[in-house]
C-alpha cells in the first residue's frame, strides 16, 4: 500500500487531487496535512470516513509536525501555500511564512526520511510576463508580485536541497487552474458568483490580460504522471494552449449563464499586474506522456454548472470582501 502525504489538501487543487487518487487507486493511502485556515474542510467532506484517507490538522510552520507526517511516507505532494496575488499585495507577510518557511520545514523533514519523491507545486507566475512565445523550464525566473516571489524563492530552495542533500524533489509549474472547489476570490469563480448575484464582473485595466487556462482535473492527471515517471531534480511545465484575455473568459461565462453582455465593468488595474503568462509543456508531454483531456469551453461549462448547483458550498465563502472588485486596495 503506497503512502502519499498531501500538504494543503483542503485547498482547491489539493482537494481535487485527493479525490482523484482515492478514486483511481485501490492501493493508495492518503494523509492530508492541513491547518484548515486557507483550505476548506467542505472540499473533502465526502471522504471523512473513507478507510484510505486521514486528515491531520497541523501547520507547516511546526517542524515536528512535518517530520511526523513524512517519516513513513512514500511520496509527498506539496500544495500548501498562500496563493492569491491580490492578498499578497495587501499583506505579504503570511505568504513568506507559508510559502517559504513552511516549505523549508518540509524539505528538512524529507532530508531526514526515506522518501521516494517530493512533488513541489509551484506556478507559471515565477517566470513573469512574456509578450510573445513561451517560457521553458530553463527560462530565468522574474516574479512580479509578493506571491510569485515567494514561490520562486521556494523553487530555489528545492533546487538547493536536491543538489546539496539529494532530496528527491520535483518541481511542477502550471498555468492558471480552474474548476470545482476554487475559492471565490479567484477570477473565474468570482465572475460566476458575481453574475449569479447580478453584480458586474470586474475587469482589471480593461481585461486585456492574457492567461492560459488548465482544467484542474487535467493538472491532477499531470501530477500523477510526475509521481509515476518524473525524475528527481527536474522541472515540468503544464500548459493547455487555452490562451484567452480575461474579457474573453468573462464573455464566455456570461453567455453560458444567459446574462447580458453589459455585465462587465472596467476597474483600476492592480499594481504589478503581468500582462501575459505563457509556458511551454513540450518537455512534459514528451517525457511524461501527459496531455489535457478537456477542451476549455467544455471544462468552463462544467465549472459554471458546478457553482450554480453547489451554492451551499460557496455561500459561506462569498462575502462582500471576497467578491470585491478591487480587493488589493486596503480597506476595500
Amino acid at each position: 500500500m503506497e503512502k502519499v502525504v498531501v500538504t494543503g489538501g483542503l485547498g482547491f487543487i489539493g482537494s481535487n487531487f485527493i479525490h482523484q487518487i482515492i478514486q483511481s487507486s485501490d492501493h493508495t493511502r492518503v494523509t492530508n496535512l492541513d491547518y484548515g485556515k486557507s483550505g476548506n474542510a467542505a472540499n473533502l467532506r465526502d471522504l471523512r470516513r473513507h478507510p484510505r484517507y486521514r486528515l491531520v490538522k497541523g501547520d507547516l510552520s511546526n517542524p515536528r509536525t512535518c517530520q511526523e507526517v513524512s517519516k513513513n511516507a512514500d511520496y509527498i505532494v506539496n500544495f500548501a501555500a498562500e496563493t492569491h496575488v491580490d492578498r499578497s499585495i495587501a499583506n505579504p507577510g503570511p505568504f513568506l511564512s507559508s510559502n517559504l518557511v513552511g516549505f523549508y520545514n518540509i524539505l528538512e523533514a524529507c532530508r531526514k526520511s526515506d522518501l521516494q519523491k517530493l512533488v513541489h507545486v509551484s506556478t507559471d507566475e515565477v517566470y513573469g510576463s512574456i509578450d510573445s512565445g513561451s517560457f521553458s523550464e530553463q527560462s530565468p525566473l522574474s516574479p512580479s508580485s509578493p506571491y510569485s516571489a515567494t514561490k520562486a524563492a521556494a523553487d530555489m530552495l528545492a533546487r538547493a536541497w536536491h543538489e546539496t542533500y539529494k532530496v528527491p524533489v520535483v518541481i511542477v509549474r502550471c498555468t492558471n487552474n480552474f474548476g470545482p472547489y476554487q475559492h471565490p476570490e479567484k477570477f473565474i469563480p468570482k465572475a460566476i458568483l458575481r453574475s449569479l448575484k447580478k453584480m458586474k464582473i470586474p475587469l482589471y485595466g480593461g481585461g486585456g490580460q492574457i492567461r492560459d487556462w488548465t482544467y484542474v482535473e487535467d493538472f491532477c492527471d499531470g501530477i500523477s504522471k510526475v509521481l509515476e515517471k518524473g525524475a528527481s531534480g527536474e522541472i515540468y511545465n503544464f500548459s493547455s494552449g487555452n490562451e484567452f484575455t480575461n474579457r474573453q473568459v468573462a464573455e464566455r461565462i456570461i453567455r453560458h449563464l444567459g446574462v447580458t453582455e453589459t455585465a462587465v465593468v472596467d476597474v483600476d488595474d492592480r499594481p504589478g499586474h503581468d500582462f501575459r503568462y505563457s509556458i511551454s509543456s513540450v518537455k512534459t508531454r514528451q517525457q511524461l506522456g501527459w496531455q489535457p483531456r478537456h477542451s476549455f469551453d467544455q471544462a468552463l461549462g462544467r465549472t459554471v454548472d458546478w457553482y450554480v448547483n453547489n451554492s451551499s458550498w460557496w455561500k459561506p465563502l462569498a462575502s462582500a470582501k471576497v467578491l470585491s472588485a478591487t480587493p488589493w486596495k486596503q480597506g476595500d
